[in-house]
């Protein structure tokens, strides 16, 4: 629960409406402590999830704990403690996730504390698991080609009738001119 000061600060409401506008963007969120990284490793890791229309964005948590309860979303509280870096993915999350958990192997020092996907809150475990599911791009086209199947086949088939056909044509002509002959 956020601490309610007595005379609310100008700064303070901005920060929070700027992390709603922020957080407003995606429904899915990847929580990290970032303690240890360079300043090297953490543009590398954002120029990768720049290349997934993802952002990292470090922030401060009571603030994200009071934005997060006035977008009316699950309670992340356990994951706003120490030093958080919130991931924004509005598109592929698992792909996000992906990204995170392969720099956390490359750079021990982040390490994934857990995510906000839809409503469903993921613990570090479930994230990385996660990660390891195919994108949604390729659910959709592993399905796309498992109900193109039938259809090919039918295809096929109907094609193989005409072929047969003609296969059968030809044959009874080459038996004809070779009586003939």
């Amino acid at each position: 629960m956020a601490i309610v000061a007595k005379k609310i600060q100008d700064y303070k409401v901005s920060s929070i409406n700027e992390l709603k506008e922020f957080f407003a963007k995606s429904s899915d969120f990847i929580f990290a402590d970032y303690r240890g990284l360079t300043v090297e490793q953490i543009t590398s890791l954002r120029q990768q999830l720049r290349a997934k229309e993802a952002q990292l964005k470090v922030v401060k948590n009571n603030f994200a704990r009071i934005a997060f309860e006035q977008l009316s979303a699950p309670d992340v509280s356990n994951y706003l403690v120490g030093p958080t870096a919130v991931t924004v993915s509005p598109k592929d999350a698992n792909e996000v996730a992906k990204i995170l958990i392969d720099f956390a192997k490359e750079a021990p020092a982040l390490q994934v504390k857990g995510a906000l996907v839809g409503d469903a809150i993921y613990n570090t475990q479930q994230v990385e698991t996660f990660s390891k599911l195919p994108s949604k791009k390729d659910l959709i086209s592993m399905l796309l080609s498992v109900m193109n199947g039938p259809a090919r086949n039918l295809a096929g088939a109907l094609n193989d009738i005409n072929a047969r056909l003609v296969r059968t044509i030809k044959a009874v002509g080459d038996k004809k001119a070779e009586g003939a002959a």
